[in-house]
């Protein structure tokens, strides 16, 4: 059976290169094992960084040894396992419900969120008996990681709504006689999960996190890390990336300092882990023969060698304009990108320069990311409740808890079932009993998708009550999954609503009804507003580097499809007057040059913004002042 190495950690660290580095230098010094390199990441950029074009087949790699890469196709794993299982999933279904088979079908091909982890664990499972030796799991940012491993458990709960679905057949035949099916699909599921879970553990699977010396990725590291310190799976090993080597460069020493500490820090909050150092050589790390190199200079801890460090091709030079940071144009401002870009900073430079310069509007900056860093760089505590933040009672800031809400309006659904579910009637009382038991079971789960789905809810709530509101969305590929979620929605309640109408006699699918609706007019609503430039605003944060350039490319080919109004694009962390400080300074600052170059070719008709790098992690008002104090404006090239 095969082995599994996920590499988990925040967006940006470096997940990506670091897996396929240990893939390629794995595969090349054991010659007869066969490595498969996997994505399951939404925001693939696994092709990106070997520069070979993958899709949801393995492809083998032109590279010493045996070693595949591809990059889950969440839609097209779905649908395969829908191909084998929907009907016996439909007719266990129609039997714990009021509705048919025919009735729920199409609620069944409904594409909703939380697919993308759904696919993942499918995919564990096909790989299991798929002929590799080791698996190396290129996971999603930290947030969406976690929801991973939590799937099996989720999947369990499930299987045991199914069952209790299934157990309607041997109630009915005791009280009114007749045969009862044995359900062969819940057992084959209910292995399917087993065996995943065993996979997930720490018998059967090796946890990498990766993390940078940068405090909010220290402390993001931390705050995750219970999730997997249980009796089932914990971190053996941890990749701290990144690393600047000693130099007399004024701003390569901080940095190193900032790493020296940062080994300080993850020897004592992860004792028994095994540490491994990257070395930053200041330029992209692409290409299987580059990755190679990497992975024996980290997993090998050998010299970084010097034929990693390359030039980037020769491009006309850019100019900076200065410029002024953007006020919000429009009651709802989302910022996105691809993780580590510092959208989180982003979003609190831009509500904290709206407040700073309109006096009068209030401003709420909120995340709807799984694993939220607002708390870092507002230096407050957030939770589930706007608060004010920085000393100023009209600036507020608020993280999402889906979950709780999640469970919330499930108490309340399920008080109203329970009460609309009762009969005295002989027979009727006993199916309406296993419906209203089925029901309340099924709101016990918390659906993968929660967090998407009840953002919608929260966003329109905050739009109600406060002036402006600033989004600090999850990484790429799920921020797209929110965006997509009120069609999706939309979809949705109608087919739901039409399926209800059919029911309509039995007081429970009445109140249902009310609620679908009830749903369906806050998502047609929120729709609207994120098609209507007048009143939802999108810039999107990058990096001037290639492998953000090319997400940040697709993700703008999204969002036009989406019709979502996208304002200005930020550039962050540039380094301005940097050049001649050491070699590795100039060598990234021809990389930031050449990727600002092409940026601007490739995007002439959106404004292109500079912020550039900072020696400390800016956080706090004092740092939030300075910040929005300067910012540039990338010019047309002639």
């Amino acid at each position: 059976m095969a082995r599994f190495v996920f590499f988990v950690g925040k967006g940006g660290v470096g997940k990506t290169t670091i897996s396929s580095a240990y893939a390629l230098h794995r595969a090349a010094t054991r010659s007869r094992e066969r490595v498969l390199l996997i994505s399951t990441d939404p925001a693939h950029s696994l092709g990106d960084v070997l520069q070979v074009k993958l899709g949801n087949s393995a492809k083998r790699l032109r590279t010493p040894g045996r070693v595949w890469a591809q990059q889950l196709d969440a839609d097209g794993q779905i649908k395969r396992f829908l191909l084998h299982e929907r009907g016996e999933m439909l007719e266990l279904l129609s039997k714990g419900s009021f509705f048919t088979e025919e009735e729920l079908e199409p609620l069944l091909d409904t594409s909703l969120p939380g697919m993308a982890e759904v696919a993942a664990l499918l995919a564990v499972h096909e790989l299991l008996d798929s002929g590799y030796d080791k698996i190396v799991v290129d996971t999603a940012p930290m947030g969406h990681a976690i929801r991973l491993f939590q799937m099996p458990e989720h999947f369990a709960r499930l299987l045991r709504v199914l069952e209790m679905a299934a157990a309607r057949d041997k109630v009915l035949a005791q009280t009114f006689g007749g045969r009862v099916r044995h359900e062969a699909a819940l057992e084959r599921w209910a292995r399917m999960v087993q065996r995943v879970q065993q996979a997930l553990s720490r018998e059967g699977s090796q946890l990498v996190l990766v993390t940078t010396p940068e405090p909010f990725s220290l402390n993001e590291a931390t705050r995750s890390a219970p999730a997997f310190a249980d009796e089932r799976q914990r971190i053996t090993d941890i990749v701290l990336n990144r690393v600047v080597p000693v130099s007399a460069c004024v701003h390569c020493k901080l940095r190193t300092i900032q790493a020296t500490a940062a080994h300080k820090f993850l020897r004592k909050h992860f004792r028994e882990a095994k540490i491994f150092t990257g070395e930053d050589p200041g330029c992209p790390i692409i290409g299987a023969t580059a990755l190679r190199a990497f992975g024996v200079h980290v997993f090998a801890r050998r010299k970084l060698p010097s034929s990693i460090r390359k030039k980037p091709p020769q491009m006309r030079p850019v100019r900076l304009e200065s410029a002024k940071w953007p006020l919000l144009p429009a009651p709802l401002t989302l910022t996105v990108g691809k993780g580590g870009v510092g959208k989180t900073t982003i979003s609190a430079a831009l509500a904290f320069h709206h407040r700073r310069t309109v006096k009068n509007d209030a401003v709420t900056i909120c995340s709807v990311d799984p694993a939220p860093s607002l708390d870092d760089v507002l230096r407050a505590e957030i939770d589930d409740q706007p608060k004010p933040v920085l000393g100023d009672r009209k600036l507020r800031a608020v993280e999402f808890d889906a979950i709780a809400q999640f469970q919330r309006w499930s108490q309340q659904l399920r008080d109203r079932i329970a009460a609309a579910l009762t009969s005295e009637q002989r027979g009727v009382h006993i199916d309406l009993r296993l419906d209203r038991e089925f029901l309340l079971a099924l709101l016990d789960l918390t659906p993968p998708g929660v967090d998407e789905i009840f953002a919608i809810f929260r966003i329109l709530d905050l739009l109600r009550r406060s002036g402006r509101v600033v989004i600090d969305m999850a990484p790429t590929g799920h921020a797209l999954d929110l965006l997509r979620t009120p069609a999706r929605l939309l979809g949705w309640t109608r087919l739901l609503l039409k399926t209800l109408a059919a029911h309509r006699t039995l007081a429970v699918a009445q109140d249902a009804a009310v609620e679908v609706a009830r749903l369906s007019q806050n998502v047609r609503q929120l729709l609207s507003i994120l098609r209507d430039p007048e009143r939802c605003n999108l810039v999107v944060v990058t990096l001037a580097e290639p492998l953000p350039n090319r997400e940040t490319q697709r993700l703008l080919g999204s969002l036009n499809e989406l019709h979502a109004a996208v304002g200005a694009v930020i550039v962050n962390r540039v380094l301005i007057d940097k050049h001649g400080r050491c070699a590795r300074c100039q060598l990234a600052c021809e990389w930031q040059t050449f990727s600002l170059a092409k940026l601007r070719r490739e995007m002439r008709s959106s404004d292109i913004l500079i912020s550039r790098e900072w020696e400390t992690p800016i956080a706090g008002a004092e740092l939030l002042r300075e910040f929005t104090g300067e910012l540039r404006k990338l010019s047309l090239l002639t």
